[in-house]
C-alpha cells in the first residue's frame, strides 16, 4: 500500500513521573508493505525495556527484507520464533533466568490484506464503520484476580506459539495496536471514538483519567486506511502473458507491426488505421511475482501520469493480455539524434527546461523518474517546433522510498553507488550528465559499465573545451549539476531551473580540485603572451 493511501500515528507515555517506560513501538510505511509493532517490556523482568526495543526493531527490519518466496504467514511466524529464541537463550546465558521478556503485537499490511500476530496481552483492534473488534487473543490467565498474569510472552520460553490471523481490508478501516495500559483505562466506546482522532488522543485521554499520573506505561499506534491501493485491481486481473509475440498477430484488435525494442515486448501496432505503441509484460512475470509487481507498477504509473511530458497511456478495459497502450510518437531518441552532431545550445536549454519541469511534476506526486538519459527521451516535432517527450515509465518510483542501483550507471550520482535512495539531487545529477552528453557527446566522468563501482575523483573536462559554442553560464550550470559534492550540487529542481531561466544571474563555477591554470586558463594565456611580448622587446633593445 503506497504512502499516499495510509496514515499512521503513535504515542507512548511512561507511568507515573518516570521519563522512560518499558514500552516500545515502530511503524514503517514502505513501498509495498506497512509494518507496525508494539511491545510492552514485562515490568517484572529487569531488562523488559531492552527486550521490547530489540523485538520491535528486529521484526521491522526482518519483514522489510523477507525472502520474496516466503508467504507472509511463514515470514511472521519464523521471525517471531527467531527473536524469541535469541532473547531466551541470551537471558539464560547472562542471567540464568528470564530477563529479556516482552509482549508483542504485530501487523503487516500488503495490498488489501491485513496480517497480524500477538504474544502476550497487548492487543490489536479493528474499527470498521463504528464496529470495534479485537483481532488479537490475550495470552493471560482467566481466573479472577489473575488477569495480569501472562501465559506466554517473547523470551519467556525457548519456543513460542504466536496467535496469528489474516483479514481483508476496506477503505476507511482503522487498526489500533496498544498495550494493556490503554485498554485497561478506556472503555470500548472510548476506544472506538478515540481511534478516529488518533493515537495521541487515546493515550492522553487515558492519562487524564489519572491526572497525568498513569499507573502503567501506555502505548497506542493507529493506522488508517485512506483507500486501497489501486494497483491491486491491475494485479489481480487474470490476463495472458505470452512467451513470444509475432508480427501480424492481433491482440484485442491491435495488429502488431514491428518490435520497437530488442526484447520483443514493446511493439508498434495499429488499430482502425491509427498507430500506437503496445507494451507487454515480460514472460518472467508468469512465475516471478516481483517481475509482475514491477510491471503492474509501470502500468499504474503510465495510466496515472497525465501530462504533456509523457505520451498518453491507457489500459483497455476489455484487454485479454497483460499490456498497456501508448500514443505513438514519431521521432528518434535523443541518443540517436546526437549521434550525428551535438544538440544546439538553444535546444539544450529547451531540454534542460523540459527535464526540470517534468521532474517538478513528478515530485509533486512524491515521485522521481530514476532513469533520466538520452535513450529515454524522444525528439519529435510539433507545429514545426522541436520538442521532447519522456517515454519510459518503468523506472518511475516514490522519492526516497528505496535504496537501489536501478538506472543506467553512467547517469547515476556517486551516492547512488553507495546505496543512497533516489532524490531530487540524484535526479539533478542525471539531468546534468544528459545535458553534458547532449552538448559534447561525452560523459563527464567517462562511460560506466554495469556492476562497476567507479571513482569520481577526477575533475570533469569543461564542456566548452569539447564544444566551444557552449556559453560559459550554461557550462557553469552543467558543472554544478554534475558536482560529486552534494553540498555544492543544486539541492532542488527549482534552484537549477531559476538559473536556466536567468542566465545573467549564474555565477561562474570553479572546482577547487582544478589547478589555478585550469581555472584561469585564458588569463594565464594572456599573461603568458604579454610576458613573452615584453621579453622579446627587452631582448631586441638589449641587442641593439
Amino acid at each position: 500500500m503506497s504512502k499516499q493511501n495510509i496514515e499512521t500515528s503513535g504515542l507512548t507515555l511512561a507511568k507515573g513521573t518516570q521519563l522512560k517506560g518499558d514500552d516500545f513501538f515502530e511503524v514503517k510505511v514502505m513501498e509495498n508493505i506497512t509494518v507496525a509493532v508494539v511491545c510492552d517490556g514485562v515490568g517484572s523482568a529487569t531488562h523488559g525495556a531492552e527486550a521490547a526495543k530489540r523485538t520491535t526493531q528486529f521484526l521491522v527490519q526482518s519483514l522489510k527484507n523477507r525472502p520474496r518466496s516466503w508467504s507472509m504467514e511463514k515470514s511472521i511466524r519464523h521471525f517471531i520464533g527467531n527473536i524469541n529464541r535469541i532473547l531466551y537463550l541470551e537471558s539464560m546465558e547472562q542471567y540464568e533466568r528470564e530477563e529479556l521478556v516482552t509482549t508483542l503485537t504485530l501487523v503487516v499490511i500488503e495490498g488489501d490484506r491485513l496480517y497480524g500476530a500477538n504474544v502476550g496481552d497487548s492487543r490489536i483492534y479493528l474499527l470498521r464503520e463504528d464496529d470495534l473488534t479485537q483481532l488479537s487473543s490475550d495470552h493471560a490467565m482467566d481466573e479472577e484476580g489473575m488477569e495480569n498474569v501472562l501465559t506466554s510472552a517473547i523470551g519467556l520460553e525457548e519456543q513460542v506459539e504466536a496467535y496469528y490471523f489474516e483479514n481483508n481490508l476496506r477503505a476507511g478501516d482503522r487498526i489500533l495496536l496498544c498495550t494493556d495500559g490503554l485498554y485497561n483505562e478506556l472503555t470500548d466506546r472510548e476506544i472506538s471514538e478515540g481511534i478516529k482522532v488518533g493515537a495521541s488522543f487515546l493515550v492522553k485521554k487515558a492519562s487524564k483519567k489519572h491526572h497525568d499520573d498513569l499507573p502503567d506505561d501506555t502505548t497506542a499506534v493507529v493506522i488508517e486506511i485512506k483507500e486501497l491501493d489501486p494497483r491491486l485491481k491491475l494485479k489481480q486481473t487474470s490476463l495472458i502473458i505470452q512467451e513470444e509475440y509475432q508480427k501480424g498477430e492481433e491482440i484485442d484488435g491491435y495488429r502488431l507491426l514491428r518490435p520497437l525494442i530488442q526484447n520483443n515486448r514493446t511493439w508498434l501496432c495499429e488499430k482502425k488505421g491509427v498507430e500506437y505503441v503496445i507494451k507487454f509484460a515480460p514472460p518472467e512475470a508468469v512465475e516471478d511475482e516481483v517481475m509482475l509487481d514491477l510491471f503492474v507498477k509501470e502500468v499504474w504509473m503510465a495510466n496515472r501520469l497525465k501530462a504533456g511530458f509523457f505520451p498518453k497511456a491507457v489500459v483497455p478495459k476489455k484487454r485479454t493480455h497483460r499490456y498497456y497502450i501508448m500514443n505513438f510518437i514519431e521521432g528518434v531518441s535523443l541518443k540517436e539524434y546526437i549521434a550525428k552532431k551535438p544538440l544546439t545550445v538553444d535546444l539544450s536549454v529547451e531540454l534542460a527546461h523540459f527535464l526540470l519541469k517534468m521532474s517538478q511534476f513528478l515530485i509533486k506526486h512524491n515521485l522521481v523518474h530514476g532513469d533520466i538519459k538520452p535513450e529515454n527521451i524522444i525528439v519529435t516535432r510539433r507545429k514545426s517546433k522541436t520538442v521532447f517527450k519522456m517515454v519510459d515509465f518503468g523506472s518511475i518510483t516514490e522519492a526516497y522510498s528505496g535504496i537501489t542501483r536501478a538506472g543506467t550507471p553512467s547517469y547515476l550520482a556517486p551516492e547512488r553507488f553507495m546505496q543512497a535512495p533516489v532524490t531530487e539531487q540524484t535526479e539533478i545529477f542525471a539531468i546534468g550528465v544528459t545535458l553534458y552528453e547532449a552538448l559534447t557527446r561525452k560523459f563527464p566522468y567517462g562511460e560506466i559499465e554495469p556492476f562497476q563501482t567507479p571513482g569520481f575523483d577526477k575533475t570533469p573536462k569543461h564542456p566548452t573545451r569539447l564544444n566551444p559554442k557552449i556559453p560559459h553560464w550554461l557550462e557553469s550550470v552543467i558543472l554544478r549539476a554534475v558536482e560529486t559534492d552534494t553540498d555544492k550540487r543544486y539541492r532542488n529542481y527549482s534552484e537549477m531551473l531559476y538559473e536556466i531561466e536567468n542566465p545573467e544571474k549564474v555565477q561562474p563555477y570553479f572546482d577547487k580540485r582544478m589547478s589555478f591554470i585550469e581555472r584561469h586558463e585564458m588569463m594565464v594565456y594572456k599573461a603568458g603572451f604579454i610576458l613573452m611580448f615584453i621579453l622579446n622587446i627587452v631582448q631586441l633593445l638589449f641587442w641593439h
